[in-house]
């Protein structure tokens, strides 16, 4: 894949998704630039603490970003960041929790990709790859959760689905300035969860297995490199075949 020197910035660097992407990026020969609210700032290995819920800390941080890294080449929105109550069912939502939810996630990819772009735009070109999920493009199967405390939160849909949309507008509103903009929709990523989801989920995936960090940072790197350049305003699902049936 052609990254060679090209600086990506990936939030949620340190989460179990996150790490992966950061490793194969720089495997394929791309400066990553970590963001992470977990992580101490230290410049020199372009790792920058960032709290992408907060429009203040991404400013400050974005201004000291770009004053390192003059030309930014792409964008991994990955982080995750969500609430203490995040897994309660539908019932036991409160609607404070869901806006708070929707604000925390959805509306910190706007923010990271409205500042992103006016630098992309300085510079004629830009790539933006957008994590999102399965449950963006089709419902849960709840029966993976019987036997389980566990359920998928509601609001999980309806981010990861206004994500892959939100995408495509930037996709067909950017085109012209030469900037891309795609998703990556993973299916159900191996945790340690509950061993009677795992089965379960298991059961309903072609190729008979819960998916791995591996499994999904090769599609970013790939969307992000030259070899992707006529590739945009696309959800490429990586689900082990869940999406078939």
């Amino acid at each position: 894949m052609k990254l060679n020197n090209k600086i990506i910035l990936v939030t949620g660097s340190e989460g179990l998704i996150g790490r992966e992407i950061c490793t194969t990026l720089e495997s394929h020969g791309a400066k990553v630039i970590r963001v992470d609210i977990s992580l101490q700032i230290d410049r020199s290995a372009a790792k920058y603490n960032i709290d992408i819920t907060s429009e203040i800390s991404v400013r400050n941080g974005l201004e000291l970003i770009f004053t390192d890294h003059p030309k930014i080449d792409g964008l991994v929105n990955n982080a995750y960041p969500r609430t203490s109550d995040w897994g309660n069912k539908l019932e036991d939502i409160a609607y404070s929790s869901w806006r708070k939810n929707v604000d925390l996630q959805m509306n910190s990819v706007f923010l990271l990709s409205q500042r992103m772009i006016e630098h992309f735009k300085e510079n004629k070109s830009g790539s933006i790859v957008n994590i999102a999920s399965i449950y963006g493009t089709v419902g849960p199967s709840f029966e993976v959760y019987d036997n389980t405390e566990m359920t998928m939160p509601a609001a999980y849909s309806a981010i990861k689905g206004g994500i892959i949309n939100f995408s495509r507008y930037l996709a067909t509103y950017l085109g012209g300035y030469g900037i891309r903009v795609n998703v990556v929709s993973p299916g159900g990523i191996y945790d340690q969860q509950n061993e009677a989801f795992v089965k379960a989920y298991e059961k309903l995936v072609p190729l008979q297995r819960m998916g791995n960090p591996e499994d999904i940072a090769p599609t970013v790197a790939f969307l992000l490199s030259d070899d992707a350049g006529y590739i945009t305003g696309q959800n490429i699902i990586v689900d082990g075949g869940w999406t078939a049936r």
